[in-house]
């Protein structure tokens, strides 16, 4: 994993995403929200005016991750063409791999448990994000419907340095990459906006 800085310019992309901007533009389209666990199964489709106003709100220490419902990925990309043809992605691939973006917003505290996947970049658009990262060899001790706030408040803390993650926050204008199988975690610290491009 490593963070890039000052590799493109997503101004445009940023005021695009503001809140009053995307309500206006999409606020009575439907979006599909899944659960915030490791294995995101259960899938509900929202306004995203409804996820905004009255589902977008911060984690309690107590919710679990299975029943909190997370704007990310599943993004119908015609609907939302006119908005991804702004954000610039990273100017680096892998051989043979093409990009695909996954778009969304979540309240402070929220955020997916430990799973892992392909590679990929991830970018903040607003807010911050903290990750916790552990190599492909080494898994964490975790339950998948706990939330990553109840971990870190309950377990983190007391991990040796040998258990212990790499982990980083990202803000506006860094882009961390991801490489493939690495297990992590998100935390949102702030009310967020972000976009990841996979590689496949």
């Amino acid at each position: 994993p490593v963070i890039l800085r000052g590799l493109t310019d997503n101004t445009r992309f940023q005021r695009l995403c503001s809140k009053i901007n995307l309500l206006k533009e999409y606020g009575d389209r439907s979006v599909r929200l899944s659960t915030a666990n490791t294995y995101s199964y259960r899938k509900v489709d929202v306004s995203f005016r409804e996820y905004v106003e009255l589902l977008l709100r911060p984690q309690t220490l107590d919710a679990l991750g299975n029943d909190t419902l997370y704007f990310f990925g599943d993004n119908n990309l015609t609907e939302w063409h006119l908005l991804f043809s702004e954000y610039i992605s990273p100017p680096f691939t892998l051989p043979q791999t093409k990009g695909a973006y996954s778009f969304g917003i979540a309240g402070a505290g929220t955020g997916v448990p430990f799973h892992w996947h392909g590679p990929g970049y991830s970018e903040v658009i607003y807010g911050r994000k903290r990750w916790f990262l552990y190599p492909p060899d080494k898994p964490p001790h975790f339950h998948p419907n706990i939330s990553t706030l109840s971990w870190v408040t309950h377990t983190y803390p007391s991990l040796s340095p040998e258990e212990a993650p790499l982990e980083c926050t990202i803000q506006p204008g860094e882009v961390l990459f991801f490489p493939d199988r690495w297990w992590h975690a998100t935390l949102n610290l702030d009310t967020s906006v972000f976009i990841s491009t996979f590689l496949g």
